[in-house]
């Protein structure tokens, strides 16, 4: 029965219910006041019926709020012209937005709010005319940054959300022209804006004055004494999963991204941590978002963890090479692959449009000099561990222990260790790490090396 029916005889319920009894007496009016009771609880079942057919109202409830607050990227292209490259994104509503330049390498980012990006992409995405290439990710909840990698110094001409009308969609539009690298050098930020999403490009930053240069703040120094173990007994363990949102990080043969592959892993991870009753797993980032390499280590120094574990995935031009690594930090890498890999790793924060030149080389070396010599041996002793627990599961790499100048490994008073699980440039790595069986398998392989970590450590502080 359609809805108009179903109301149409409720409505006829009611004036029959309210018809006065036909007969006078006093059973009959009994009788009708059962049937008016009868007919009063039909009605509310079947205007309950209705409301079952026809739906909630729309836009009363808080989902329906929230989605119809959130646009939708469908579509993106790139206009040429002689003196501009135009780049359009199709959306389903207007957003809000903002943006800035960074250099070192030059770009563009635009961070949109209230934005879900559903336009497929994988990794970098090949640009046009001044823009070489461009990247889209979530950058932080309810942000997704998009960031374009220009072919030379570019200025903003305009940007603007077109609204719909002659049965176009919604469109973000952004022109670009050529400019100095004097003029782009003016325009830049340096680091973060602040949270402006009022549709224009945020101004940079004061530069000091000439003969002057800018002096990057002393970060604070943690407290030397490592944290102690948590109240119900079990002991911390932070696990960073390599990359995420805007940072795709190595991709594989197939096309399978990195970041997905380290937070798979991550979280299978952390599940057999937490399954032993021993361990709280603490993770870096539990979806696919953009983390800062220093934030990472903040999250495990703020929940106090006493063993940081890195989870990477990497890529290099040969094929052939395969097999799991992992790496400790050192000021002086172990060897030429080490010391590419550390910097490419550390340059995650560039690929999602994070400016680091206010991070000085004197305060970096500062963070690996402070490094305690304990901690480091204690990283150096929980590898040798994970290579004994998981050789006998998968490949390894020739030479599988490493160190060199990791971001992530420079918390001085937390043992910590990066994991490369194998090489995405390699079929059969690339295989199995697709594969949910081999990683819990590895997970359990990495908690047995856990065990053997605090263990050993309980043994060291009774001697």
């Amino acid at each position: 029965m359609s809805a108009p029916a179903i109301r149409q005889t409720a409505d006829h319920l009611c004036r029959v219910s309210a018809a006065p009894p036909s007969r006078p007496g006093r059973a009959a009016a009994r009788l009708g006041r059962m049937a008016k009771r009868a007919v009063g609880w039909a009605v509310i079942c079947l205007l309950a019926l209705v409301a079952v057919i026809a739906g909630p109202l729309p836009g009363v409830g808080p989902e329906e709020a929230v989605a119809a607050e959130t646009a939708r990227a469908v579509g993106l292209r790139f206009g040429m012209h002689p003196d501009k490259t135009r780049l359009v994104i199709d959306l389903d509503r207007r957003v809000d937005f903002r943006a800035f330049t960074l250099s070192g390498p030059d770009r563009v980012v635009i961070d949109f709010r209230n934005l879900d990006w559903q336009i497929l992409d994988k990794g970098e995405n090949s640009g046009a005319g001044l823009i070489a290439r461009y990247r889209v990710g979530l950058f932080e909840p309810g942000v997704y940054r998009m960031v374009l990698d220009l072919s030379q110094p570019s200025q903003i001409d305009s940007m603007f959300v077109l609204p719909a009308q002659d049965g176009l969609p919604p469109r973000f539009v952004v022109d670009l022209s050529r400019t100095s690298a004097q003029s782009f050098a003016r325009t830049t930020l340096k680091g973060e804006p602040e949270d402006r999403f009022d549709g224009t490009k945020v101004a940079a930053a004061p530069q000091p004055p000439a003969g002057q240069t800018a002096v990057a703040a002393a970060p604070i120094l943690p407290d030397a004494a490592r944290p102690r173990a948590r109240t119900d007994g079990r002991r911390i363990v932070a696990i960073d999963a390599g990359h995420g949102g805007i940072d795709p990080g190595a991709i594989g043969i197939t096309g399978v991204q990195e970041k997905s592959i380290t937070l798979a892993m991550a979280k299978a991870l952390a599940q057999e941590l937490e399954k032993t009753g021993r361990y709280k797993a603490v993770l870096t980032r539990d979806r696919d978002i953009f983390i800062r390499l220093r934030d990472r280590v903040a999250i495990a120094r703020a929940a106090q963890a006493e063993l940081f574990i890195s989870i990477h995935a990497d890529s290099v031009q040969n094929p052939r090479t395969r097999g799991l690594s992992i790496y400790t930090l050192s000021e002086r890498a172990s060897d030429g692959v080490a010391a590419q890999l550390a910097d490419s790793e550390n340059k995650s924060d560039l690929i999602a449009g994070v400016d680091l030149s206010t991070e000085s080389a004197e305060v970096t070396s500062i963070l690996i000099d402070l490094a305690r010599r304990e901690t480091m041996n204690l990283s150096a002793r929980f590898a040798g561990h994970v290579i004994g627990q998981v050789q006998p599961h998968t490949e390894l790499l020739t030479k599988p222990v490493r160190s060199a100048g990791f971001a992530v490994l420079k918390a001085p008073d937390m043992p910590s260790v990066l994991i490369e699980t194998g090489f995405l440039s390699n079929r059969q790595d690339e295989k199995v790490l697709q594969d949910s069986a081999h990683r819990a398998k590895l997970a359990r392989s990495i908690v047995g090396a856990v065990d053997q970590f605090f263990a050993a450590e309980q043994t060291w502080s009774r001697l």
